[in-house]
């Protein structure tokens, strides 16, 4: 596949008004697959690193969704990209959608069905070792829930029974009998669980479970389905979001700007 056919293609998943160059470096790395120059907006493909169309696919999805994120998120932030983290949930969401989209236009395939013994390790994956974690991980939460129950009874602090009897942190404790509580369908495995327990509502925990699933999403793309409908409800639209990070963001550099005046004045008096 050309450049040009790449680019053709990736443009066809999502339209794009900002240019971008893709360019395949005729290398081979054992670092990365590929990278994105957010300052120059080119993507730069190891394609001797692929042994198969497909597998360049799937990198060139994923360095073009560096270069969506970034002029998206440089209207309002001009270091992403450069000087903070990109690899975000939001990123991974992003990415997950797009891939999607890449085998629904027939230009990507995950193609594990094809593989017999694959398809075999899946289904003892999911029954054998997802759904049954997460069967005993109900069980587990019902066992704390009890657990707390008679340390109230019996006048002890269920805190000190979690921290120093069980070694339990006390989130994973929370968690647990939160899991146990909610009714979730454990084979979705058990940090879906979690999710979907996460949930106050009756109805909407059951369309979050759905998605799970259904299959075809990653868990990024259904929290960040799920983070998106929260903000829908509060009212809150995109730019009164940025606009909130943003004064978060100052606040933390103005705080850390002190920090390091502090050091540097400690250190000059050493």
């Amino acid at each position: 596949m050309t450049n040009e056919k790449i680019k053709e293609m990736l443009l066809d998943i999502q339209a794009c008004e900002i240019d971008f160059t893709v360019i395949q470096t005729g290398k081979e790395s054992k670092r990365v697959n590929g990278f994105y120059k957010p300052d120059t907006h080119e993507i730069y493909l190891h394609n001797l690193n692929f042994k198969s169309e497909n597998e360049l696919v799937y990198t060139a999805v994923h360095e073009f969704t560096h270069h969506l994120m970034t002029i998206k998120k440089q209207e309002s932030d001009p270091s992403y990209g450069t000087a903070c983290k990109v690899h975000t949930q939001e990123f991974w969401a992003k990415f997950g959608d797009l891939i999607e989209l890449a085998e629904k236009k027939g230009y990507y395939s995950i193609g594990w069905e094809s593989n017999q013994e694959l398809k075999e390790l899946t289904e003892d994956i999911k029954t054998n070792y997802l759904a049954k974690n997460g069967e005993l991980m109900q069980e587990f939460g019902k066992k704390l829930a009890k657990a707390m129950e008679l340390c109230k009874a019996a006048n002890i602090r269920y805190e000190d029974y979690i921290d120093r009897v069980l070694c339990l942190p006390r989130n994973t404790a929370k968690d647990l009998r939160r899991v146990s509580a909610a009714d979730v369908n454990p084979a979705i495995g058990f940090d879906n669980m979690k999710v979907v327990a996460s949930v106050k509502k009756k109805d909407d925990r059951a369309a979050v479970e759905q998605e799970f699933m259904n299959g075809g999403k990653s868990p990024a793309s259904v929290r960040e389905m799920m983070k998106q409908k929260a903000a829908q409800q509060r009212g809150v639209d995109p730019k009164t979001r940025l606009e909130r990070e943003k004064n978060r963001l100052e606040k933390t550099i103005a705080q850390l700007t002190q920090r390091l005046e502090y050091v540097e004045e400690s250190l000059a008096n050493m």
